[in-house]
């Protein structure tokens, strides 16, 4: 009983150090000083002998002059705001306010200073030195009065800022083409600009015990499920480490299946999908310095579709994504079966055609398995090289690699040309689908395997223990199969293998919201006017 109570305690503990909005940082929680000079020497054994601290002292006022000190770091504060705003309106507008009669000093100071002086909005109040520290840290600026126990708190953010730039990642056609940055008030505003609703709402949270890395759950009320929210808050507070460098650490501490190839968390740049997700009542995870957002719950569907689909004619959208479901048959099944029939069902392959192949391969050492493990590790290879190369040299680079290796190797006699064909096919058609790709190319080393052990016979147990690996995920609580399994009929006709006309897709995803949910009017449909 004593090591439940003692457990208990101590994950409470942990949860409020993990997972609060307010950081607690190591010997700083004693209160502030009334002397100024003792409040500058703790603050600079806080921070040691950092030199992008800078403390400036100066006197203001006309009666009595009285020491004051700002201290920000360089780089996160804006300079010319701060002595612009704070040290100019202290040290000349003071004279004025105070020469009509208006006393700057007693324990009103601040909010005379607030409301006749700074031209700043945002100024708090802070009381020790953990929220002063926090405050500096943040990118603010903090303003300390000798014989005040108290200080204040300025936002003046700045410094060197990554501008909104094109998705790199995330290309389209049509529709936006900003992109998420890295840095947080950033991407919330760009958000508040594409939905315009109060309802919108941003709950900051700070992880990482040695980061302190600003966090922001998005989602909007009304329409997010509740249930949702709540489970995205538990597994948030329950993060305990000592970084969080980007939102890959987030996404590895709270996903379901951690040892699966598939993610069932979903993650973009581009701000428009954002939106639309949580418009289908989704739950979106920003982090601080990174521009990619994570959003749950995450389903299978969704790599099929692209921010393209909804913004083009719907017989456009619909042709490219048969084609997206094609190219998913054949680079996960293609390479395996072509494996499986040249190996065990020749009687399969028409006579001509089995003729050339034989041709083909005459004088390959190594037998059809192997052949195809072989090509599509150099895939792999050359893929993975021109993905970290410099941009520049990069492609060039990709391109004679692919070219050069693949036109040797069928002259050495290692590959056939077959070989090369059916692997420079699957791995095209796998690019298609580059949030499901890693996954893809792991189970297409499966199939292959199964394939040449043991024919078709393998390859259809391997599609089998495949589809119920699928079924068995879940995203936060929503099967990562839905619609089909479970099925929503309303979902599955809607917006899977082809898509509606916008204006028939009334409904809300019900698998995301889990209730009837309108999104739009009836009689939408478009057409001549009627006389």
């Amino acid at each position: 009983m004593f090591k439940i109570i003692k457990n208990y305690f101590r994950n409470q503990k942990t949860k409020q150090k993990a997972g609060s909005a307010r950081p607690v940082y190591a010997d700083t929680t004693y209160p502030l000083s009334k002397s100024l000079d003792r409040n500058t020497s703790e603050l600079k054994k806080v921070f040691g002998d950092s030199d992008d601290l800078i403390f400036r002292e100066f006197y203001f006022g006309v009666r009595k002059q009285i020491k004051a000190l700002v201290f920000f770091i360089d780089g996160l504060g804006d300079q010319k705001l701060i002595l612009d705003s704070i040290v100019k309106s202290l040290m000349v507008d003071i004279h004025i306010i105070d020469a009509e009669g208006r006393r700057i000093e007693g324990r009103d100071q601040f909010n005379e200073i607030k409301k006749h002086l700074l031209t700043i909005n945002n100024a708090e109040e802070v009381h020790d030195f953990n929220e002063a520290v926090e405050s500096v840290l943040s990118g603010n600026t903090c303003l300390l009065i000798d014989g005040s126990d108290a200080g204040l708190s300025i936002s003046t953010r700045g410094g060197e800022r990554r501008a909104v730039e094109e998705a790199s990642n995330e290309i389209v056609i049509r529709g936006s083409h900003e992109a998420f940055v890295e840095t947080l008030r950033t991407n919330t505003s760009m958000l508040r600009r594409i939905i315009k609703n109060p309802n919108l709402t941003f709950e900051p949270l700070v992880l990482g015990k040695q980061t302190h890395t600003d966090i922001c759950i998005a989602y909007i009320r009304g329409i997010a499920n509740n249930r949702i929210v709540e489970e995205v808050r538990r597994r948030l507070h329950r993060i305990d480490i000592d970084s969080v460098m980007e939102s890959g650490y987030i996404e590895q501490l709270i996903e379901d299946s951690v040892f699966s190839p598939f993610a069932t968390i979903g993650n973009s740049e581009r701000p428009d999908k954002v939106a639309a997700k949580l418009l289908e009542g989704r739950v979106a995870i920003l982090c601080s310095g990174t521009p990619v957002v994570l959003t749950v719950p995450y389903l299978l569907i969704e790599a099929f579709q692209v921010p393209d689909d909804y913004y083009s004619r719907v017989f456009n959208a619909n042709i490219t994504r048969l084609v997206r479901f094609v190219g998913f048959a054949i680079t996960l099944t293609l390479p395996a079966l072509y494996v499986a029939v040249t190996t065990f069902h020749q009687e399969m392959i028409p006579t001509i055609l089995l003729v050339k192949l034989t041709a083909a391969r005459e004088g390959i050492p190594f037998p059809v398995i192997i052949e195809a493990l072989i090509s599509e590790t150099i895939f792999l290879l050359i893929r993975e090289s021109g993905i970290r190369m410099p941009r520049a040299a990069g492609t060039a680079v990709t391109i004679v690699g692919t070219l050069v290796m693949g036109d040797a190797a069928v002259t050495a006699g290692i590959i056939s040309a077959p070989m090369v064909i059916i692997t420079a096919l699957s791995g095209l058609a796998g690019m298609m689908l580059p949030a499901i790709y890693n996954a893809i190319v792991l189970f297409r080393y499966f199939l292959i395997l199964l394939g040449g052990s043991f024919g078709l016979y393998g390859v259809v147990i391997g599609l089998i223990c495949l589809l119920a690996h699928l079924c068995s995920l879940r995203s936060f609580g929503t099967p990562f199969m839905t619609p089909f399994a479970p099925v929503f009929w309303n979902e599955l006709r809607d917006d899977t293998f082809l898509r509606l006309p916008t204006w028939m897709m009334k409904r809300r995803p019900q698998s995301i919201t889990w209730k009837r949910s309108e999104r739009q009017a009836d009689l939408q449909k478009p057409g001549p006017r009627r006389k």
